[in-house]
């Protein structure tokens, strides 16, 4: 009798850890896998509740630093844009005493509503000449960027300089401006 009842108390204890071992798989697994899952989309989930509120935050300089943007994007008219860039060419040219020898505009359609006027420019001065006028360029509140230079020398001692600069100016007509320079 004892042998079995051994038996029977180890097919049951067989039984237990394979009943076990099914829960671990279909229930508590699945549970953890899912807790876990969980708890990152809250911790993602508060992330991005925070990010807006830090936002929130920012309206105000979000708002206008956006409207500086609009306002100083280039016109919707192509010869209007073109001339808005070309009179900033001249200014920046004149802030830092340098010589434009040639700017070549030319248009390339964007995504969407969005056009870009990309200008080459050659100038001519000194380093502190060209430096100036890479300064102006870039400070001035209007829609352009650098998006390639080329510094070279043209005579032996290096004290004149040639720029070649690659402009480019966003056009959007889908965004309503209401100030131009």
């Amino acid at each position: 009798m004892n042998g079995l009842r051994r038996q029977q108390w180890l097919a049951l204890g067989a039984a237990a850890a394979v009943g076990l071992l099914v829960l671990d798989w279909f229930v508590v697994t699945p549970l953890t896998r899912a807790w876990k899952v969980r708890s990152e989309r809250i911790a993602r989930l508060r992330s991005d509740v925070q990010q807006g509120r830090l936002l929130l935050q920012r309206e105000a300089a979000l708002r206008s630093r956006w409207q500086s943007m609009v306002t100083n994007l280039l016109a919707a008219e192509p010869s209007t844009a073109e001339s808005q860039v070309l009179r900033a060419f001249e200014r920046w040219a004149g802030a830092a005493q340098v010589t434009i020898t040639s700017v070549r505009p030319q248009w390339r359609p964007g995504a969407g509503n969005v056009q870009t006027l990309e200008c080459r420019v050659e100038a001519a001065g000194s380093l502190a000449a060209l430096a100036r006028f890479l300064y102006e360029l870039e400070r001035d509140p209007l829609a352009v960027k650098v998006d390639a230079l080329e510094l070279s020398t043209r005579d032996d001692t290096g004290s004149q300089l040639s720029l070649g600069l690659q402009v480019s100016g966003l056009v959007s007509n889908a965004v309503t401006r209401t100030n131009r320079r």
